[in-house]
């Protein structure tokens, strides 16, 4: 479900993983020229908080792994 709000909605993937300034960052605008709200900004936004949703995931996965 996170990866489908990571694609969709990028940055509040981020807020759903507990980085909220790291949302913040990739709702504003970056770089002053790619607003992440644009389509051009929008993709790489997505990859981005796909990746980072992946990482929560795996961090999870070795926490319970060892009884953290």
């Amino acid at each position: 479900m996170r990866l489908l709000i990571a694609l969709i909605f990028p940055w509040f993937a981020f807020f759903t993983i507990g980085r909220p300034i790291t949302g913040i960052l990739n709702v504003s605008k970056v770089e002053p020229t790619v607003s992440r709200l644009s389509l051009s900004g929008w993709r790489p936004a997505a990859i981005w908080a796909a990746y980072a949703v992946s990482q929560f995931h795996t961090d999870q996965k070795i926490r319970r792994a060892f009884g953290r």
